[in-house]
C-alpha cells in the first residue's frame, strides 16, 4: 500500500524543534495579549478610587479610560502593516516596551494628566501587540486546524485579562494605594519582553517594504475622530459642535481612506478582501459583538456600583461570570471549531449571548447576586462560543502573507466596538435615568420639594450622584435611594435591549454571510507562487515563499 503524501488536509508532522518554537510563540503571544487587556476593565473599576485620590473631575476621569482606547483604535492598522513589512517580532517587542513604559508612568504619576499620558503609552503598546501576536500565531500555525486552536487560546488569554483585571485591582485597592494596580501589568510585560526577545523567531511578510502613508494617516484620523465624536456626544450631547464636527471629519476621512486604498498599488488594507462575504460578515460581527459585550459590561459595572453599592473587588467577582466563562470554555471551543465548523459555533454563540443580554431586562434594583451571576454566565457562554470562531474566520479568509494586516483589521474592529460601547451605553444610562427618575420619585411618597432636590442633583452633577443622596431624614433618604435605583434599573433595561438585539442582528448577518459551516481556508499556494514566479496582488509584489522566517 503506497504512502499517502502530505496535503493541505494532512500537513507534514513538525520536527521537535519546530514544535517547541510553535509552543513558545503561542505562549508568549498569549502572554502579551493577556498583559494588554489586564488593565482595560481593571482600571475602569478603580476609577472611583483614582477620582478621590487625585480630586479629578468627571471629564478628567473619563479621559483616563479614553486615553488608552483612542491610540489603540487609531494605530492598530498601522502597526499591523509595520509588522508585516519590518518584522512581527520587532513590532511585538516594541509594543511590550511601550506598554511597560506606560505602566511605569501611571505607577509614578503625581496627577491625572500624567495618568492619561501613561494610559496613552499603554494604548500605543497594545495597538502594536494585538496584530503582531495574532500574526505570529498565524505564521507558526500554517495548518488551519492548529491555527484555530491557537487563536482560541489567544482569545481566552484576552478574556482572562478582562476577567482577572478587576479582581486583581480590587485586591490591590483594598490593601495598597491605587498606583499599584499598574504593577502586575508592568511585571508581566517585562517578563514577556525579555522572553520574547530571547526565544521568538523573527518573521515578516514577503511583500516589498512599501508604507501606505496616506492610508495610515486617513485611517488614524477616521478612527480617532469617530471615537472622540461618540465620547463627546455621550458627555456633551449629540448636537454639540464637538460631536457633530468630529463625526463629520470621521466620515470624510473614512471616505477618503477607501478611495486612496482602492487606487494604491500597496494598500495597508486591501479593500478587495471585503468582496468576500465571509470576511465582510466576520468584520461586522466582530464590531457589533464587542460593542454589545463591552457596553453591557460597562452598564452592569455601573449598576453594581451605584445601585448595589458593591466594592471594586465585589464588582470584579460578579463580572468574573462573564469573562471567566470565556477562559473556562476555551479548550472545548478549540475542539468544536474543527468538528462543527466555526460558522455554527459563531451563530450559536451570538444567539445564546443575545438571549443572555435580553435576560438582563428582568433585573430590578434588588436582584440577588446569584441570579445576576447566572444571567451574566449565560451571556459569557455566548461570547465564549462566538469570539474565537469569528477571529478564526477572519484570519482564515486571507492569505498568510497578509495575516498581520487581517489581524490588525480584526483587532481594530474589536477595539472600535469596545470604544463605542461604553460611550453609547453611558449616554443611554444618563438619558434614560434622568427621564425615568421623576416618575419613580413621584411614586415614592417624597414631598415635592425633596423630589425637586433629588432630580436637580442627578441632572446637574450626574447620575453617579444619585448613589450618595442625603436628605433631611433617614426615611426620606431611603425613599430617594429606592426611586433612584428603580430609575437606573429602567435605564439598564434599555442597555440590555440594545445589546441583546445587536447580538441577534449579528447572528442573522453571520448566518447570511458566513453560513453554519463557514468557509474552509485555502492552504494551497497561489498558482504563480507554486510555479516559482512572483505573484502580484493588490497588496504588492509577493515572492514565491509565503513567509520569510528570520528575515530582517
Amino acid at each position: 500500500m503506497s504512502a499517502i503524501a502530505p496535503s493541505a488536509s494532512m500537513p507534514p508532522p513538525l520536527s521537535a524543534g519546530t514544535a517547541r518554537q510553535t509552543r513558545i510563540t503561542i505562549l508568549l503571544a498569549c502572554t502579551g495579549v493577556f498583559a494588554a487587556y489586564l488593565p482595560v476593565v481593571g482600571v475602569a473599576v478603580a476609577l472611583p478610587v483614582i477620582q478621590q485620590a487625585l480630586d479629578a473631575s468627571t471629564a478628567e476621569l473619563q479621559w483616563v479610560t479614553d486615553a488608552f482606547i483612542l491610540p489603540t483604535a487609531a494605530l492598530l492598522l498601522t502597526f499591523g502593516v509595520l509588522g508585516e513589512l519590518r518584522g512581527r517580532k520587532k513590532v511585538c517587542l516594541a509594543g511590550l516596551v511601550l506598554f511597560c513604559v506606560g505602566c511605569l508612568v501611571c505607577l509614578t504619576a503625581p496627577g491625572v494628566v500624567l495618568v492619561c499620558v501613561g494610559q496613552a503609552l499603554t494604548g500605543i503598546g497594545a495597538a502594536a501587540l494585538l496584530p503582531s501576536t495574532l500574526a505570529l500565531i498565524s505564521h507558526v500555525c500554517p495548518d488551519h486546524r492548529s491555527r484555530a486552536r491557537a487563536i482560541t487560546l489567544w482569545t481566552a488569554s484576552l478574556g482572562l485579562g478582562l476577567a482577572l483585571g478587576p479582581i486583581i485591582n480590587g485586591v490591590v485597592v483594598e490593601h495598597l494605594s491605587w498606583r499599584w494596580i499598574f504593577l502586575p501589568s508592568l511585571v508581566i510585560g517585562v517578563i514577556a519582553a525579555v522572553a520574547g526577545g530571547l526565544l521568538i523567531e523573527e518573521s515578516r511578510s514577503s511583500r516589498e517594504p512599501h508604507l501606505d502613508v496616506p492610508g495610515q494617516i486617513l485611517a488614524a484620523v477616521a478612527i480617532t475622530a469617530a471615537v472622540y465624536g461618540v465620547i463627546e456626544g455621550g458627555s456633551t450631547g449629540w448636537a454639540s459642535a464637538q460631536a457633530v464636527v468630529s463625526l463629520l471629519v470621521s466620515a470624510a476621512a473614512f471616505a477618503a481612506f477607501v478611495a486612496v486604498e482602492l487606487r494604491s498599488p500597496f494598500p495597508m488594507l486591501d479593500m478587495g478582501l471585503f468582496r468576500s462575504r465571509a470576511f465582510s460578515g466576520a468584520a461586522f460581527v466582530m464590531a457589533v459583538t464587542l460593542f454589545a459585550q463591552v457596553g453591557l459590561v460597562f452598564a452592569l459595572s455601573e449598576y453594581f456600583g451605584l445601585v448595589h453599592r458593591a466594592s471594586t473587588l465585589d464588582i470584579g467577582v460578579r463580572l468574573l461570570a462573564l469573562n471567566g466563562v470565556t477562559v473556562a470554555l476555551a479548550p472545548l471551543v478549540g475542539r468544536l471549531i474543527n468538528r462543527t465548523g466555526p460558522g455554527f459555533l459563531l451563530f450559536a454563540g451570538l444567539v445564546v449571548g443575545g438571549a443572555g443580554a435580553l435576560c438582563v431586562c428582568f433585573f430590578h434594583a434588588s436582584t440577588g447576586t446569584g441570579t445576576a451571576a447566572l444571567v451574566i454566565a449565560v451571556l459569557g457562554v455566548g461570547i465564549a462560543l462566538a469570539l474565537a470562531p469569528v477571529t478564526t474566520i477572519a484570519m482564515n479568509s486571507v492569505p498568510r502573507p497578509i495575516a498581520g494586516t487581517a489581524g490588525a483589521a480584526n483587532s481594530a474592529l474589536r477595539q472600535i466596538g469596545s470604544a463605542l460601547g461604553p460611550a453609547v451605553f453611558g449616554a443611554v444610562l444618563t438619558d434614560r435615568t434622568v427621564a425615568a427618575l421623576p416618575g419613580h420619585l413621584a411614586a415614592s411618597g417624597l414631598s415635592p420639594a425633596d423630589q425637586g432636590r433629588v432630580g436637580g442633583v442627578v441632572s446637574r452633577i450626574g447620575i453617579q450622584a444619585g448613589a450618595f443622596l442625603r436628605l433631611d431624614t433617614a426615611a426620606a433618604t431611603g425613599r430617594a435611594v429606592t426611586a433612584y435605583g428603580a430609575g437606573f434599573t429602567d435605564a439598564l433595561h434599555v442597555c440590555a435591549l440594545v445589546s441583546g438585539v445587536g447580538l441577534l442582528v449579528a447572528a442573522a448577518v453571520a448566518l447570511l454571510t458566513i453560513g453554519l459551516r463557514g468557509r474552509a481556508p485555502q492552504e494551497k499556494p497561489e498558482p504563480a507562487a507554486a510555479a516559482g514566479g512572483a505573484a502580484v496582488s493588490r497588496t504588492g509584489p509577493v515572492r514565491s515563499a509565503p513567509d520569510q522566517p528570520g528575515s530582517m
